[in-house]
């Protein structure tokens, strides 16, 4: 099940070591004195960079304008957990159980990539500046949506193997 909320509230219900790299990017990431804090904060807009952090998992570092919902979709991962986090910013996500879901796009093991049909029943969070979520395989996840007047988001979205 998907676990959402601040980071240090975060920290406190998710497996400490299995995230401990991700976590440990992140507190990095919120320092403003950081190298990556800096590399983020100066990411030019619809720019995503991967980065390797450990063998088990990479970042992708990414500034975009949220997005109306009708140009979103939902998706999952097999290989990977995202751990989605907010510098800057605020979005929706939309969570569904991906048992709920129809499958549009068959399983892209290279891109570790499911999409799924529009549906209804779902729910929704608004992540801001500080958040953090938590997506499991089974939790299908709409990201991007618009919340609000849309201002431009700055989040990083760190892969964790699964």
């Amino acid at each position: 099940m998907a676990l959402f909320g601040a980071l240090e509230v975060v920290k406190n219900q998710a497996d400490r070591e299995k995230f401990a790299t991700a976590f440990l990017y992140l507190e990095k990431l919120i320092d403003k004195n950081s190298v990556e804090h800096k590399r983020v904060m100066g990411t030019a807009l619809d720019v995503c960079v991967k980065i390797e952090l450990d063998e088990n998992s990479f970042v992708l570092e990414q500034v975009y304008d949220a997005k109306d919902r009708k140009e979103c979709f939902f998706e999952s991962h097999r290989k990977y957990i995202d751990v989605q986090f907010i510098l800057g910013g605020e979005e929706i996500i939309e969570v569904s159980n991906t048992n709920l879901l129809a499958v549009a796009l068959a399983y892209n093991e290279e891109l570790d990539f499911i999409k799924y049909e529009e549906t209804k029943g779902i729910s929704s969070i608004v992540l801001k500046a500080g958040d953090v979520a938590i997506f499991y395989p089974q939790d299908a996840h709409m990201p991007c949506i618009k919340a609000g007047s849309g201002a431009k988001v700055v989040k990083a979205v760190v892969k964790v193997r699964v």
